[in-house]
């Protein structure tokens, strides 16, 4: 089996089973724009899903998108029997994760902001304004978010909104005040409903990177996908996938992604 660079791809381990199939089987949420999205009719799109197909190239393989979520992330990807092979969309690569699992190495810098209404964008320029009472945080169940803001925001109201795709237009609409986001997310969410703001963009809580999840034992596909990310930071595509989707790329200089 040859890759498209030409490379013999390895016949034992992982990888020799995902060719013996003939199909890399991914696990995504398909609730963040742009990195992973369903459409209604089941077709998949963003960042990350072609990230996953730039991986199925390089195996020569077709590709599956399996639904997972955020609540059973972890536990879907530790199944026996697997499931998917590996998981991708926004993921944030922590010590947990990277202790209980493998992560790949970034493809996308990352970090936790806010969405709120325009006309409250002055109101809500910092932690401590948001963490009031009377302030409704809405955020999604059973990911980093709901985890930053149960540890961040103590005094503040937060409520648990199941799908967290309609959680901006809850805010806009006035159900919730702010949504706890990452800056991937916030400004598609801007761009497309001219009801919200993301003012603190620029100035992140939180930074971290988004990879690539799968279970241990993976070393050979773990390897591949590494390699795959490092040949798109070297050749220019993944900066032009970054300006594809209007995120801020932060590879340029080796100390941007240890933040």
């Amino acid at each position: 089996m040859h890759d498209q660079e030409g490379t013999d791809v390895p016949r034992t381990g992982k990888i020799a089973q995902i060719v013996e199939r003939g199909k890399l089987l991914v696990g995504t949420t398909g609730d963040y724009r742009p990195l992973s999205y369903r459409e209604a009719e089941g077709n998949y799109w963003g960042f990350g899903i072609e990230m996953a197909e730039k991986i199925a190239q390089r195996i020569g393989v077709d590709i599956t998108f399996v639904p997972t979520s955020w609540p059973t992330l972890s536990a879907d990807v530790m199944a026996d029997p697997q499931t998917f092979d590996f998981a991708i969309g926004g993921i944030t690569i922590t010590d947990s994760r990277k202790t209980a699992m493998l992560m790949s190495d970034g493809y996308l810098c990352n970090g936790k902001t806010i969405l709120c209404r325009a006309g409250d964008a002055q109101r809500f320029q910092s932690l401590a304004d948001i963490d009031r009472p009377e302030v409704c945080v809405m955020v999604n169940p059973g990911g980093l978010n709901e985890k930053f803001a149960r540890e961040q925001l103590s005094h503040a109201t937060i409520v648990v909104y199941p799908q967290n795709e309609e959680i901006p237009s809850q805010v806009a609409e006035g159900h919730a005040d702010v949504m706890i986001t990452e800056i991937t997310e916030a400004p598609w969410y801007v761009q497309n409903d001219t009801r919200l703001a993301a003012p603190l963009l620029s100035t992140p809580f939180t930074h971290g990177e988004i990879g690539v999840l799968m279970r241990k034992g993976q070393d050979d596909l773990l390897a591949l996908v590494n390699a795959v990310i490092a040949q798109m930071k070297a050749d220019g595509s993944l900066r032009k996938l970054h300006e594809k989707y209007g995120l801020v790329y932060g590879y340029d200089r080796p100390e941007e992604h240890s933040k």
